[in-house]
């Protein structure tokens, strides 16, 4: 068995999360080992990609960050000092800070730093091969990875050691260093996983798996021991904090399952990323909502204009203005000649009123409606196709509880229903929802 594992930020905060990464990975199968830059190591702390960042925004308004470049410094020197490091974090750091006094170093050399010195400790102190991300993952000009070419890179990789990898960045054909977003090192195990065509991709963190709720809601709530891809796409999508969302499309196209682990307790089954759940459900039957979630602040314009539902193109005219603005569109929940347009309220507030304005001038709607403060969330289960009548069930415990139904959307393969309520009855409507259908199946 070929396993990829890459370890977050929270991972590898300090030299004791150093040693629990060796532990995990003295088993054979460990080989790739991908990491991120030092995590906060208490609620005091920094992440070191964030000081980096700050460092730039720091030069660039000519605002001293020697304070900060040393905190970074500081960090990386304790960790060598602590684990008996021969590396020489001095001649690293006097290089970094060179080039970087100099203006001659890009913003994405600078943050992929934390990642890179990680890995060059990381290496050292498991006895590994270290790979520069620089010299396998390559990106193409328009910002997409390169596969192919990434494959064969890692292809030349000749080692019997364990090969550690600094995650979140590679480089463009010339040469130059290009990050990806933030929590990229999960997309960097994903890539490595699809091209040694991995049997498992772990991903280990500081959680013991994916949670059914966000735990600031509901207090402690149930793990999810299974869950398959389409679920998680839309738990991500609607906002669940559980997975960088680009990090499932390259195993998902070679379904190579995620194992999400708690490296402060590995002996923990974590949560298990799968295609097909089906043959699992046999044995052990899912509850019939897999996992809740949602956000605040959403604005709602809703459109009522006599005979429109007959008029041959009036959705897509009515889309096209939100596209001029570079509005994306959320949902767009229709009844007879009622439109709504659903939007993150964050992305149309500077437009709003060019937008209206518009829609009134081309659409010339007989009445307008602008509404915000609205919540969307989303119930999402596998299962919810096998019990009648669950949008039912979900409509009379929302009326039980008394939250009022804005909107309502359910999807036609039935994963997932969107509920849209006012903020003010989103944390409410997220605890009727576990209440219902978590705990009393759970009982």
């Amino acid at each position: 068995m070929i396993k990829v594992v890459k370890f977050g930020g929270s991972s590898v905060a300090s030299a004791e999360q150093f040693k629990k990464v060796k532990d995990i990975v003295k088993e054979e199968d460990r080989k790739y080992i991908v990491v991120s830059a030092c995590g906060k190591e208490s609620h005091e702390d920094y992440k070191v990609t964030d000081l980096l960042y700050l460092c730039e925004a720091h030069a660039k308004y000519h605002v001293s960050y020697d304070d900060l470049f040393n905190q970074v410094k500081d960090k990386y020197l304790r960790i060598k000092k602590e684990l008996g490091l021969e590396i020489d974090l001095e001649k690293e750091f006097d290089t970094i800070l060179s080039s970087f006094k100099k203006g001659n170093m890009s913003m994405d050399y600078l943050v992929s730093r934390g990642e890179y010195l990680t890995a060059k400790c990381m290496a050292e102190y498991l006895d590994g091969e270290f790979v520069d991300a620089a010299d396998i993952i390559v990106f193409r000009y328009d910002g997409e990875v390169d596969l192919d070419n990434t494959k064969e890179n890692i292809k030349r990789i000749k080692t019997d050691k364990k090969v550690v990898i600094p995650g979140f960045y590679g480089a463009l054909p010339n040469g130059m260093i290009k990050v990806m977003k933030r929590g990229g090192s999960d997309i960097t195990g994903s890539i490595i996983a699809n091209c040694i065509d991995a049997d498992i991709y772990e991903n280990w963190t500081d959680v013991n798996g994916i949670r059914v709720a966000d735990p600031s809601i509901i207090d402690d709530p149930m793990k999810i021991p299974y869950i398959n891809y389409s679920e998680l796409r839309v738990l991500s999508y609607r906002g669940a904090n559980v997975l960088h969302d680009d990090a499932t499309f390259a195993v998902r196209e070679k379904n190579i399952p995620i194992h999400i682990k708690n490296t402060n307790n590995p002996d923990n089954d974590g949560t298990i990323i799968m295609e097909d759940c089906s043959e699992i459900d046999k044995v052990q039957k899912p509850h019939t909502v897999t996992g809740i979630t949602g956000r605040k602040n959403y604005t709602v314009i809703t459109i009522i204009k006599n005979h429109s539902s007959t008029e041959i193109g009036f959705l897509k005219e009515l889309v096209s203005i939100f596209e001029k603005y570079r509005i994306s569109i959320e949902s767009v929940p229709i009844t007879v000649d009622t439109f709504s347009v659903i939007v993150q309220s964050s992305s149309i507030a500077e437009c709003l009123y060019e937008v209206v304005a518009k829609i009134k001038e081309e659409i010339k709607p007989d009445e307008l409606i602008v509404e915000d403060r609205m919540a969307l969330i989303a119930v999402v289960g596998r299962a919810m196709k096998q019990v009648p009548g669950m949008s039912g069930k979900l409509l009379s415990e929302f009326g039980r509880n008394e939250i009022n139904i804005k909107v309502i959307n359910q999807s036609a393969d039935e994963l997932s229903i969107v509920v849209g309520v006012d903020n003010k009855d989103f944390e409410k409507a997220i605890k009727c929802i576990y209440d219902r259908f978590i705990k009393e199946e759970e009982n």
